[in-house]
């Protein structure tokens, strides 16, 4: 019968030990993370209800418009509360464990922190690795579906308001105002009704002391029953005077359509070319697709410019432009410089000169049109990285929380919260930043999308190797 050494019983121990620490650290970040990302998510709506909230008001729309938008949102709104959510739920986790003296007995127990953090590091891995497929599947269909809803939302008109003493104007081809409306909301007083269809002002006119609107045909048309009124009509006689006509009535009935009121869906397709409804795939065949265009334009340049003869320009040789000298050619100076025969330097200098100023009219407006098309194929390329950055940025928020929760033990929603806010405004700001600059073409799109995430990590480098120490 054999006995194990007791440096292998120590062993044994110390991968019991840790595995109850890392339950123990799994525990601890789990709920906060969860907690803290709804909170995140729920901050974001409320953002997205401030901001269109004026658009939502008198529109009469129905419960399930609002949850769809809120569904579209709250999905949209998730790639970019992970990031903001991994940092305030780390820093809980270590602040928690931090304040109760745990996380000291542990490191004085000779467990190194790199050690501690690894349970808590693989989880943020997974949500950065999670993050990345939605980004890639989930979010352009939850931003087309989203965006295109909101569209709809904001073109449809106010729900049918008539107030007192007021011109309602969101009838097509008609002013109507009331005096007075009844606390039925069907009963009118005082009515005058402007037709303005012919298009001529406020030539016909009809004035009523009382009345009564309801719809008909399931809300599609609008019925004013007037009573006891008189219209009056002007127009054009058979000898160009002017002619008044006037009829006194004591029912008269008015109908008017209600055929632009209410939500229209667009069709989804009308949205589809924009960078955030597309997934890396097809933002790669737009990259290409849209760097041949720029090819095949450059290439028409060249073979335009060359019919211009004003000077020599490469030759084009396949599908590539390679440079070959060419001899002689005629430029815009010697054309100045020496007259033809039986041509007068007056009328040389003229058509150069008209050549000239076509060839700079037509390079203006080819390069605007290049320009447009780069400052696409920008665009999808910084989307194309901001779908990785935004996802491996949670990594960087861990390192962050994890030293800052070790080095400051406070948890609770007090200290985490003011800390988390102040870095995630400094990554709002790079990012926005970094998009603004790709955009422009000032610097490239890899450079200004991996920009915040290079500082966090730089900044979560050093405050780790200070928790270290501490």
């Amino acid at each position: 019968m054999t006995f194990a050494s007791p440096s292998a019983y120590r062993g044994l121990l110390m991968r019991v030990r840790m595995k109850k620490i890392d339950k123990l650290f799994v525990k601890s970040y789990i709920g906060p993370f969860v907690l803290t990302t709804a909170i995140v998510v729920f901050i974001f709506l409320m953002r997205f209800l401030m901001i269109y909230f004026n658009d939502f008001l008198g529109k009469n729309l129905e419960g399930v418009v609002f949850a769809k938008l809120f569904f579209y949102f709250t999905l949209m709104t998730l790639p970019m509360s992970l990031p903001l959510a991994t940092l305030l739920a780390t820093l809980m986790c270590f602040g928690n464990l931090g304040e109760r003296s745990e996380l000291t007995a542990m490191k004085s127990a000779g467990i190194p922190l790199t050690r501690l953090i690894m349970p808590t590091f693989i989880l943020s891995a997974f949500v950065a690795l999670f993050s990345i497929i939605y980004n890639n599947y989930v979010n352009p269909w939850a931003n087309l579906k989203g965006w295109s809803l909101l569209y709809d939302v904001k073109t449809t008109k106010p729900a049918l308001n008539i107030q007192e003493g007021i011109f309602y104007n969101q009838i097509n081809g008609f002013r109507i105002k009331v005096e007075e409306k009844m606390p039925d909301g069907q009963t009118l007083k005082n009515v005058i009704v402007y037709d303005h269809n012919g298009g001529s002002g406020n030539k016909n006119v009809t004035i009523a002391d009382s009345g009564r609107m309801f719809t008909i045909n399931h809300e599609s048309q609008l019925v004013f029953e007037l009573y006891n009124g008189v219209n009056y009509s002007e127009g054009t006689s058979y000898n160009n005077g002017t002619q008044l006509t006037r009829y006194s009535f004591r029912k008269n009935r008015m109908v008017f359509p209600l055929t632009s009121f209410g939500m229209k869906r667009t069709s989804e397709n009308d949205f589809m070319y924009h960078e955030f409804m597309k997934s890396i795939p097809e933002l790669n065949l737009k990259i290409d697709s849209l760097n041949r265009v720029i090819d095949e334009k450059q290439k028409q340049q060249a073979i335009t410019f060359k019919r211009l003869e004003i000077y020599s320009f490469p030759e084009i040789m396949g599908d590539t432009a390679k440079k070959v000298a060419i001899k002689g050619g005629k430029w815009a100076d010697s054309l100045l410089a020496v007259a033809e025969k039986n041509t007068s330097p007056h009328e040389v200098k003229a058509t150069a000169r008209t050549k000239v100023e076509s060839q700079k009219s037509q390079i203006a407006g080819d390069m605007s049109y290049l320009v447009s098309v780069e400052k696409s194929v920008w665009a999808a390329d910084l989307e194309r990285w901001n779908k990785v950055t935004t996802a491996v940025s949670c990594l960087a928020m861990f390192l962050i929380g994890a030293a800052l929760g070790s080095i400051i033990k406070r948890g609770g929603f007090g200290m985490p919260v003011l800390v988390s806010i102040a870095f995630f405004i400094l990554y709002y700001l790079m990012q926005q930043l970094g998009n603004k600059y790709a955009k422009e073409g000032l610097i490239p799109s890899v450079a200004g999308a991996w920009f915040p995430f290079t500082v966090l990590i730089f900044i979560g480098v050093l405050l780790m190797r200070r928790a270290r120490n501490f």
